[in-house]
C-alpha cells in the first residue's frame, strides 16, 4: 500500500531548479496530492503546464496558495518580502510556509512580519544544485545525499519543523537545524566566497585573454575548468546572495585576504617553508572533509552528470506522462 501524503495541497511560489525538483521528487514520492505552482512569467507558467510539473498552474501567488497546507517560495531572495505580503492574508491557518533560499537571515526578516498568527514559518534551504536554471532544469533526485537546513524561530511548533523535515527525508536529503545568522556564516564559507572567487577568476583569465586565450581554451580541461563551472549560475540569484549577506561574506573575504596575503609574500620572497606548511596544512583538512561528508575526492558542484550514487527515487506514483 502506498504511504498517505505528508500534505494534501502544496503550493510552488517560482518553478526553476529547485521548484521544479521539488515538484518532479513530490510527484515520484507521492508526497502531496495537489501540486499547484505559479510564476510571475506567463512563458515559464505555460512551460510549467507543458512538462505537467503541477496539477494546476495559478496566475497569481495569492491564488497559488489558497487552500494550501505547505507553501514553498522559491523565488529569489530579494522577492522573498514581497510575495509574503502578497500571500499572507491568503494562508491557511495551521499551513506551513517555507523557501529555498541560501540566505536566511534578511529572508527571515523580509518574510515574517507578513506570516499571519497561527501559521508555521519554517524557513529552508535545501544545500543542492546546479548551474542550471528554469524549470526544464529540475530533477527528482537533486536532493539525495544532501543537506536540508532548516532555521526556525525558537518558539516554533517542534511538530510542524518535523513535519517539513520528514519532507525532506523523502526526497533523500539529511536535516540539520541552525539559527539564520549561522547558517549565514556557514554557507559564506562553504559556497558565497567561493562562487565570488570563481567569478572573479574567470574575469581575470578574460583580462589575460590576448596572451592566454588559446591555453586557457587548450587546458581548462583542467582545474580551471572545474574550479570556475559555478560562475555559469544565475546571475541574479547570486547578486541577490550577496546583498543579502553581505556582513558574513565580507567577515570571510577579510580573512580571506589576509591568508592569501601570506601566500602573496611567501611567493615573492620566495619562502618554501611557509608555502609547503600552508599547502601541507590545507591538504590535511582537505582530507578531512572528504572522509568527512564527500563521496570522493573528485570535483563535485552537483550537476546532472555527477549525482549521488544512490539508487532513484522510485516512482511509481508519478502521473502518466510527468517530465
Amino acid at each position: 500500500m502506498a504511504p498517505a501524503p505528508a500534505f494534501d495541497r502544496m503550493a510552488l511560489i517560482g518553478v526553476g531548479l529547485i521548484g521544479g525538483s521539488i515538484a518532479r521528487a513530490a510527484r515520484a514520492l507521492g508526497s502531496v496530492r495537489t501540486i499547484v505552482a505559479t510564476s510571475r512569467s506567463e512563458p515559464t507558467r505555460q512551460r510549467i503546464r507543458e512538462l505537467g510539473l503541477a496539477d494546476d498552474v495559478a496566475d497569481t501567488s495569492a491564488a497559488a496558495v489558497t487552500g494550501a497546507d505547505l507553501v514553498i517560495v522559491c523565488v529569489p531572495i530579494g522577492a522573498c518580502g514581497a510575495v509574503a505580503r502578497e500571500i499572507g492574508p491568503h494562508l491557511k491557518p495551521g499551513a506551513i510556509v517555507s523557501d529555498v533560499g541560501s540566505v536566511k537571515a534578511d529572508v527571515v526578516r523580509a518574510m515574517a512580519p507578513h506570516i499571519p498568527a497561527g501559521v508555521h514559518f519554517i524557513p529552508g534551504h535545501p544545500v543542492a544544485g546546479t548551474e542550471d536554471s528554469g524549470p526544464d532544469a529540475g530533477f527528482a533526485e537533486l536532493f539525495i545525499n544532501r543537506w536540508c537546513i532548516l532555521t526556525p524561530a525558537k518558539d516554533a511548533d517542534p511538530s510542524a519543523v518535523e513535519r517539513l523535515s520528514q519532507f525532506w527525508k523523502a526526497f533523500g536529503a539529511s536535516i540539520e537545524i541552525m539559527s539564520p545568522e549561522h547558517h549565514d556564516l556557514v554557507l559564506a564559507v562553504t559556497s558565497h566566497v567561493p562562487h565570488l572567487i570563481a567569478y572573479n577568476i574567470v574575469g581575470t583569465a578574460f583580462d589575460l585573454r590576448h596572451v592566454t586565450e588559446s591555453e586557457i581554451l587548450k587546458y581548462s580541461a583542467g582545474g580551471f575548468r572545474d574550479f570556475t563551472r559555478i560562475a555559469a549560475s544565475d546571475p541574479t540569484m547570486w547578486r541577490d546572495i550577496f546583498l543579502h549577506n553581505r556582513e558574513a561574506v565580507l567577515e570571510v573575504l577579510g580573512r580571506f585576504n589576509e591568508d592569501l596575503s601570506t601566500l602573496t609574500r611567501a611567493v615573492r620572497n620566495g619562502d618554501a617553508e611557509t608555502l609547503y606548511k600552508v599547502f601541507a596544512e590545507r591538504r590535511a583538512i582537505r582530507r578531512g572533509m572528504i572522509q568527512f561528508n564527500l563521496d570522493s575526492p573528485a570535483p563535485d558542484f552537483q550537476q546532472p552528470d555527477s549525482k549521488p550514487k544512490a539508487d532513484p527515487i522510485p516512482r511509481p506514483y508519478a502521473a502518466s506522462g510527468d517530465d
